[in-house]
C-alpha cells in the first residue's frame, strides 16, 4: 500500500501531523488515547486473569484445560525515584513473552508484586520521620502506575507486597516451619523436629553426653534440639557494621570489607544471631543443578559459592586440647611444618574449649614471631583486631603481604610426631573447613610465602617435575601438582614414599581413620545463612524467650505478629570505625511490645515472655513469592496443594517442577536464588509443596547503559542539558567528559517511561526496549533512536486505516505469491523468535513484513493484515487491539490464535546453486530446493558455462551438496 502524503511535520518524531491532511494519523495523542482505552477495558473485563483449576479463583474449566505457563519476574523494590527505561526491561520482555503464549493456547500466569520491606525505606524514616510503610506504600502507587501505563498483562488480583500483614503471616509461617524441622542424613531430606525428640526419647540417638533425654532439663534440651534446628540461634561470627548498626550477610559485604549500602566499614564479631541452616542441603543444592534450565554461568557461581571438596578431617594434638583441620592434600602430612588458625579461632579466642594461648612466650621463640609483643596473649589480642577490620577479599589476596602472630602453642604431627608452631593469621578464614590449616609451604604457595616471610621450614614431600630439586632452600616458589610421586613421607609407623598423589591420600587416609584421629570427608565452601538483621523494618521473628533463655515458636493462631509503632526507626549506629560496639535494634526500645504475657498453647499456662528483637532479611519474603502468586487470597494455607501441583508441579522435562520462565538480573546468583531454593526444597520435604526447585528456566536480561557526562570536578551533569558539536559534548558552555555507564537518578542521565510515552506512546517504548539488541546483553539508549520505532507503527497503522477518513482500507481479496510467501516466512520467524526470546529479530521480520506491504501496489488483503496485527499483539498490544476491532473483531486480540504459517510458502521457492570447478565458482543455478543430488549433478554438467570451463577435460570426481553446492574435479 503506497503511503499517504503527509507534511514535514507529520513525518517528525513528535511533531503534529497537518490536521487537515491526516486527522486520522498515529501520533502520540493518538496512541495516548488508544492506550488509556484498551487498559482501561483489559482492567474491567478481566483479560489478564489466570484461572486455577480449584479454589477462590476458579475459572472457565475450558481455559484451565489449557496448558499453562508461569511466567514471572524477579520481585522489583518499589523506590521512591520511581521507574527509569532500564527498570521495565525485563518486565516488557515476560510480558511479550506471556501475550504469545496466551496466543498459542496457553493457560498463562503473569502477574508482579514488591519486594518492599529494606534498608532504603528505613533510612527514608530516619531522615523524614515518615513512617517506612507510608512512604513505601506511596512508592507502590507510583510504580503500578508507571507499570500500567506500559500495558502489562499483569493479573492483579494475584500481586502481592511483603509488607502486607496477610503476606507476612505466612514468611513467619515457613519460618516456624524450618525451625521446627532438623535434617535427618538417613533420609536426606528435613523431617519434623518431634521425629527427632522421639530418637532421644527412645534412646536409638544417644544425647552428646549419654545421659537419658529425661534427664535433661528444658535449657538442657533446647541446646541439644538447637545443634539439629534447620533455623537455629548461635553465637558466632558476623559482618558487624557499626556505621548501620546492623549485621549483614557474607553476600551484602564488598570485596573492600564494607557494607553494600552505605559503604560503612565492616568488622568480624561474634554476636547470637538467627541463622539457617541451608549448609545442610549443599549436596543437594549442587546435585539438582543439573535438573535446572539455567545459564551456566549462574549454576557455575552456585557450584563455586557451594565450594564442595573432598578431602580429610586430620586431628593435631595442643596439649589437653586439639585442633582439627581439613585438607584436600592429605597425602602432604608429612610436609607440615607449621600450622595456621583463623583469629576467630574459638582456641584463640578464649571460649569453646579454652585458650591454647599460654602465659608467657616459650624459650627460644623467634622474635620475628611475636610481633613485637611481650606475651603471646598480648600478641593474639592485637593481631585479632587488625584483622577484624579487614574484609575476607583483602585477606586472602594473593599480592598482600603475609602477616600473622605465634601463639606460644606447639601441635603434634599425627604422622611424623613433630612439634609444630601454631600461628595465626589473617590468610586463614573461619568460613571454610575448621577455621585451621596445617601449612605445607613447600606444596602450597601462600603457605610458601608466610613460611619465608616468618623463616619456618620448607619441607619437599612431593618429587618436583621439574629440574629445581627437593633442597627448598633454592626455590622461589612452592611446587604443586597431582601427577608426582611422595617423597620424604616415611614414620614409625607409614610410608608414603613412591606413592602417587591418589593412591597416597586413600593410605594416609585409611590409616588416620583406623587410629581415630581423622577420617575422610566432603567440606563445603557455603557457610549457614546469617538470617538476623538490626533493623526495624522487617518481618518480625515469631519467636518468644522464657525466662530461662529458650526459644518458643508462636503458635499458627498468633500469626501473623504485626511490627508495632516505635517512636525511633533507626538502630543505634556507632563510630563506623569502633570495632567494639554491639547493636540496639528499634523493636527493643517498645518494651510494652517486647515483654508479654502470653498463653502458647502448650500445657503451660500464661507466662511471661520477652520476643526476639531483630527482624528478618529483606530476603526471607523474596523467598517464596513465587508460591503466593498462585494462591494469594488463601487465609488458610499458603498456597492450596493442587493449585501448586498445577502450576509448579513436577512434569515432563521438568522433574523438580517450578516456574516455567523467570527472568531477571544475573548479580543474584548467590543471593535470591540460592535462598529460594533451600526454601523450596524443606518446604517440599516438609510435603506443603510438590515442586523441590522454585525456578526451572532463568534467564538474565542485560542492562540498559546511558552515557554520564561529568564536568572538570568529575561531577555529573544532567545529561539532557548537554550539546554535541564537533565531537566533543558541553555543558552551559563547558566542555565535558563522556562514559558508558549505569542510569540512574544520581548521574543525572535518568530517562523515565513516562516521558518516552508522553512522546511516542508505550507500544513504541515498548517495541524500542525489545529491538535494541538481544535480550540478554546490554546496550546503551539513545532517545533520538526511538523514532524509528515510532515511524514502524505509524506505517503499520496507515496499511489498515486511511489517515484522512479514519476508515479500514483493506481488501477481501487474496494476496499475491510474493506476499504470501512474505506473510508466512514472517509467521514462521516471528513464531520461532517469541518461543525463544529472540524479540530484536521477531521486530525485524516484522518490519520487513510491514515495508513489504507498504511498497506494494494497492490496498492491504484482509487475510494479511489481521495476520500482521496478531504478529504485532504482543510486541505492541494497544495499536493491535485497535486494529484488531478495527478489522471487525469483537474479542479482544489477547486471546486470538497466534498465526501458523503454511509450509509450502515458508520453503523458497528456488535456491541458488554455486558450482565450481577447481575450487572457483563457474556457474549459479537456480533451482528447486528439493531437487536430488542426481538431478543437481546432472543440471550442473549440463550448464553451458561449466561445459565451457571444462574445455572437454574428463571428470574425476563430482561432490554435491545439494541443493547448494556442486564440487567438480577434473581428472
Amino acid at each position: 500500500m503506497s503511503e499517504t502524503t503527509t507534511s514535514p511535520a507529520a513525518e517528525g518524531a513528535g511533531g503534529p501531523p497537518s490536521e487537515v491532511a491526516a486527522p486520522h494519523r498515529y501520533t502520540a495523542a493518538l496512541a495516548a488515547d488508544i492506550e488509556a482505552r484498551w487498559q482501561d477495558f483489559w482492567e474491567s473485563d478481566g483479560t489478564y486473569e489466570a484461572p486455577n483449576p480449584s479454589g477462590d479463583l476458579a475459572g472457565d474449566p475450558a481455559l484451565v484445560s489449557r496448558p499453562k505457563k508461569f511466567v514471572m519476574d524477579m520481585f522489583p523494590y518499589p523506590s521512591g525515584a520511581g521507574l527509569h527505561v532500564g527498570h521495565p526491561l525485563g518486565f516488557i520482555a515476560t510480558d511479550v513473552y506471556a501475550r504469545h503464549q496466551r496466543m498459542t493456547g496457553h493457560n498463562v500466569l503473569h502477574t508482579l508484586g514488591f519486594d518492599a520491606f529494606g534498608l532504603p525505606a528505613e533510612q527514608y524514616a530516619v531522615q523524614t520521620g515518615t513512617h517506612p510503610r507510608v512512604s513505601t506504600e506511596a512508592n507502590i502507587v507510583n510504580m503500578r502506575r508507571q507499570l500500567r501505563r506500559l500495558g502489562l498483562g499483569h493479573d492483579q488480583r494475584r500481586s502481592v507486597e511483603t509488607i502486607d500483614p496477610a503476606y507476612y503471616k505466612w514468611t513467619q509461617w515457613i519460618f516456624l516451619q524450618i525451625f521446627n524441622s532438623w535434617y535427618d542424613p538417613e533420609a536426606d531430606a528435613a523431617r519434623p523436629i518431634d521425629t527427632l525428640v522421639a530418637q532421644f526419647e527412645a534412646g536409638t540417638r544417644p544425647t552428646p553426653d549419654g545421659r537419658p533425654w529425661s534427664a535433661l532439663d528444658a535449657v538442657e534440651k533446647a541446646g541439644v534440639l538447637g545443634e539439629y534446628r534447620l533455623a537455629y540461634a548461635s553465637d558466632a561470627p558476623v559482618n558487624w557494621c557499626p556505621g548501620l548498626g546492623t549485621v549483614l550477610a557474607n553476600e551484602e559485604v564488598t570485596a573492600e570489607g564494607r557494607s553494600e549500602r552505605g559503604n560503612f566499614p565492616v568488622f568480624k564479631s561474634k554476636l547470637r544471631q538467627w541463622n539457617m541452616r541451608i549448609t545442610a542441603y549443599a549436596d543437594r543444592l549442587l546435585d539438582d543443578l543439573d535438573a535446572l534450565d539455567w545459564p551456566e554461568a549462574i549454576k557455575l557461581q552456585q557450584r563455586n559459592w557451594i565450594g564442595r571438596s573432598e578431602g580429610a578431617r586430620v586431628d593435631f594434638p595442643v596439649g589437653d586440647n586439639k585442633i582439627t583441620v581439613f585438607t584436600t592434600r592429605q597425602d602432604t602430612l608429612f610436609g607440615a611444618t607449621y600450622m595456621v588458625l583463623a583469629p576467630e579461632h574459638e582456641l584463640v579466642a578464649g571460649n569453646g574449649n579454652g585458650s591454647i594461648v599460654p602465659a608467657a612466650w616459650p624459650d627460644g621463640t623467634h622474635e620475628v614471631w611475636t610481633g613485637g609483643h611481650a606475651t603471646p596473649g598480648d600478641a593474639v589480642a592485637a593481631y585479632r583486631k587488625q584483622a577484624a577490620a579487614k574484609s575476607d577479599v583483602e585477606r586472602q589476596a594473593e599480592a598482600k603481604d603475609k602477616t600473622g602472630v605465634f601463639t606460644g602453642a606447639f601441635a603434634t604431627n599425627p604422622v611424623s610426631g613433630a612439634q609444630v608452631p601454631v600461628f595465626i593469621a589473617d590468610y586463614v578464614l573461619m568460613g571454610y573447613g575448621t577455621g585451621a590449616i596445617m601449612a605445607v609451604p613447600a606444596h602450597d604457595s601462600r603457605d610458601f610465602a608466610f613460611a619465608r616471610a616468618f623463616e619456618l621450614p620448607v619441607r619437599c614431600v612431593v618429587q618436583p617435575s621439574d629440574d629445581r630439586g627437593t633442597d627448598t632452600a633454592t626455590w622461589d616458589d612452592a611446587f604443586a601438582s597431582y601427577d608426582a610421586k611422595l617423597v620424604n613421607s616415611s614414620g614409625a609407623e607409614i610410608s608414603l614414599d613412591g606413592l602417587g598423589v591418589v593412591e597416597a591420600k586413600a593410605k594416609i587416609t585409611e590409616w588416620l581413620a583406623d587410629r581415630g584421629i581423622g577420617e575422610g570427608t566432603v567440606n563445603f565452601r557455603l557457610r549457614d545463612w546469617l538470617f538476623s538483621r538490626q533493623r526495624y523494618w522487617g518481618e518480625p521473628f515469631p519467636i518468644v524467650y522464657d525466662e530461662d533463655g529458650v526459644a518458643h515458636a508462636l503458635p499458627a493462631s498468633m500469626l501473623p505478629l504485626e511490627l508495632p509503632e516505635v517512636e525511633d526507626y533507626s538502630p543505634r549506629t556507632f563510630d563506623p570505625d569502633d570495632a567494639d560496639t554491639r547493636p540496639e535494634t528499634p523493636l527493643s526500645r517498645n518494651e510494652d511490645w517486647v515483654n508479654v504475657e502470653l498463653d502458647l498453647g502448650d500445657g503451660n499456662g500464661v507466662k511471661r515472655y520477652r520476643r526476639e528483637t531483630n527482624t528478618m532479611p529483606n530476603w526471607a519474603g523474596s523467598c517464596w513469592y513465587e508460591m503466593r502468586y498462585l494462591d494469594p487470597s488463601n487465609a488458610d494455607a499458603m498456597v492450596d496443594p493442587g493449585i501448586e501441583q498445577y502450576w509448579m508441579g513436577p512434569r515432563e522435562g521438568q522433574p523438580a517442577g517450578g516456574v516455567d520462565l523467570y527472568v531477571g538480573g544475573a548479580e543474584h546468583a548467590v543471593l535470591h536464588l540460592l535462598y529460594a531454593r533451600f526454601w523450596s526444597k524443606v518446604l517440599h520435604d516438609l510435603g506443603h509443596v510438590s515442586s523441590s526447585e522454585p525456578f526451572h528456566k532463568l534467564y538474565n536480561q542485560g542492562m540498559i547503559q546511558a552515557f554520564v557526562y561529568r564536568d572538570s570536578r568529575g561531577i555529573a551533569v544532567p545529561a539532557a542539558e548537554v550539546e554535541e558539536r564537533d565531537g566533543a559534548y558541553y555543558y552551559q558552555g563547558e566542555k565535558v567528559s563522556r562514559v558508558l555507564g549505569k542510569m540512574g537518578k544520581s548521574l543525572k542521565n535518568a530517562v523515565t517511561p513516562d516521558e518516552i510515552c508522553a512522546e511516542y506512546g508505550a507500544d513504541t517504548l515498548r517495541l524500542y526496549e525489545m529491538a535494541m539488541g538481544p535480550l540478554d546483553v546490554s546496550r546503551p539508549w539513545d532517545t533520538r533512536a526511538v523514532v524509528g520505532q515510532y515511524r514502524l507503527l505509524q506505517r503499520l497503522w496507515r496499511n489498515v486505516v486511511d489517515e484522512a477518513t479514519g476508515e479500514v482500507t483493506v481488501v477481501d481479496t487474496e494476496p499475491d505469491e510474493a506476499t504470501l510467501r512474505a506473510l508466512h516466512k514472517a509467521i514462521d520467524g516471528v513464531a520461532q523468535d517469541m518461543a525463544n526470546l529472540r524479540f530484536n529479530t521477531a521486530i525485524a521480520k516484522v518490519t520487513e513484513l510491514n515495508n513489504h506491504l507498504t511498497k506494494a501496489a494497492g490496498p492491504v488483503s484482509r487475510t494479511v493484515a489481521e495476520r500482521l496485527v496478531l504478529l504485532v499483539a504482543p510486541l505492541a498490544p494497544h495499536i493491535a487491539e485497535e486494529l484488531w476491532r478495527k478489522l471487525g473483531h469483537t474479542d479482544t486480540v489477547v486471546h486470538a490464535d497466534f498465526p501458523v504459517a503454511d509450509p509450502a510458502y515458508v520453503v523458497d521457492e528456488t535456491v541458488t546453486c554455486v558450482v565450481q570447478i577447481k575450487g572457483k565458482v563457474k556457474a549459479r543455478l537456480e533451482v528447486a530446493p528439493s531437487i536430488s543430488d542426481a538431478d543437481l549433478e546432472a543440471a550442473a554438467l549440463a550448464e553451458p558455462a561449466v561445459v565451457a570451463a571444462l574445455g572437454g577435460t574428463g571428470i574425476r570426481k563430482v561432490i554435491v551438496r545439494a541443493p547448494k553446492l556442486v564440487n567438480i574435479v577434473p581428472a
